[in-house]
């Protein structure tokens, strides 16, 4: 450091020993605090630039083993080109039976229609049971926003709204009139949206640990955020995490988690061999805005069957109790020693509330 300089710092100590020195304190001030705010902004600049254009340059090393979701297709799949919100999805079902009434299965979230394999064969012997996947899981299509013609901003196909309009969508191309709406966990918040929006095509809902209360949403914060070229960029190195959080995520979901056996195993992950599965499951992060169910409860008129595992640690327990509760014509079976899939865990309690239910409601 120059002597000058050396001199500089000790006035800056002693600012009375300066302005002896100087004529002008504000001159003495002007230049210290330029040379701070010079320090302090190139500092600031460098750290907001590495916030923009660090997550930019984070390598995202490409799936390796992906593929085609046709490819991973099963004895009972099929496949349907389904439009909405703008474009035209490719929807990965599974049907059984026939004649009315109809069913509609809805999976929660990072399932699949292979979440329904216990209760499927039940449903179609009642009527026609259709069970798809949810954009974003299984083998449906994982749409991409630089291929989407809809208006992606405004139209999200992930957004819960878009996969109401899908599932109204599904059951036109299917020639389904109407339907029973039975949906797990995030799905029974997508069949409530759609019986909602489409009233005279949902003859009754059927809620099964339903994601009402609480839902994982974001704030509007970080849904901005989520949705910055930044976070865009990276997001599916993050959606990845879930090949290691996945199991526990899943053991959790179960009140005995021991009884999950190696093929259900198998048949949980298989989902991740999909293409751009980890692009879609940041989408639909992404995409994640509050339905303000809670404050619309009121306008479930239609005949509901709210069904709940007395284990549920991902929806607790109470929460479907107080659904039941809140809904005007709602019933409630809560399922001893059961989690949060008591479809896949307890499926004869679960199929003999249903068919209690459509009974006396005069749906069979």
């Amino acid at each position: 450091m120059a002597r000058s300089s050396a001199g500089e710092v000790y006035y800056i100590i002693n600012p009375l020993k300066y302005f002896h020195h100087h004529t002008s304190w504000s001159y003495f001030m002007s230049i210290n605090y330029r040379r701070l705010a010079l320090t302090s902004g190139v500092a600031m600049a460098s750290l907001a630039g590495a916030a923009i254009v660090g997550p930019l340059l984070v390598p995202i090393p490409p799936l390796r083993g992906c593929v085609p979701p046709q490819t991973l297709a099963g004895a009972g799949s099929r496949f349907i080109d389904v439009t909405y919100a703008g474009d035209t999805l490719s929807v990965h079902y599974e049907e059984a039976g026939q004649g009315a009434p109809t069913f509609l299965l809805l999976h929660g979230f990072a399932a699949s229609t292979f979440s329904w394999r216990e209760v499927l064969p039940a449903f179609a012997r009642w009527g026609r049971t259709v069970a798809f996947d949810r954009p974003a899981f299984g083998l449906t299509g994982r749409p991409m926003p630089e291929d989407w013609r809809g208006n992606w901003m405004t139209h999200n196909p992930y957004s819960v709204t878009a996969q109401a309009e899908l599932t109204v969508a599904l059951m036109d191309r299917l020639d389904i009139n109407q339907a029973i709406l039975v949906g797990n966990s995030a799905g029974g918040a997508v069949a409530m949206l759609a019986a909602l929006a489409y009233p005279e095509r949902v003859q009754a809902l059927v809620l099964i640990d339903p994601a009402v209360y609480q839902g994982g949403n974001p704030s509007s914060f970080l849904r901005r955020l989520f949705n910055t070229p930044q976070m865009r960029h990276i997001g599916p190195l993050i959606a990845r995490r879930i090949q290691g959080w996945g199991r526990n995520f899943a053991r959790s979901a179960w009140h005995d988690p021991a009884r999950i056996t190696e093929t259900v195993w198998e048949g949980y992950l298989k989902p991740l061999r999909a293409q751009d599965w980890d692009r879609a499951l940041w989408e639909l992060t992404a995409a994640n805005a509050p339905a303000d169910l809670p404050q619309r409860l009121s306008a479930f008129t239609l005949p509901v069957l709210v069904i709940t595992g007395d284990n549920d640690r991902i929806v607790p327990t109470a929460q479907s109790i107080r659904l039941a509760a809140e809904l005007p014509n709602a019933e409630l079976v809560v399922v001893p020693n059961c989690g949060h899939l008591p479809h896949e865990e307890c499926p004869q309690a679960v199929l003999d509330a249903i068919e209690r239910f459509v009974r006396t409601r005069s749906c069979l």
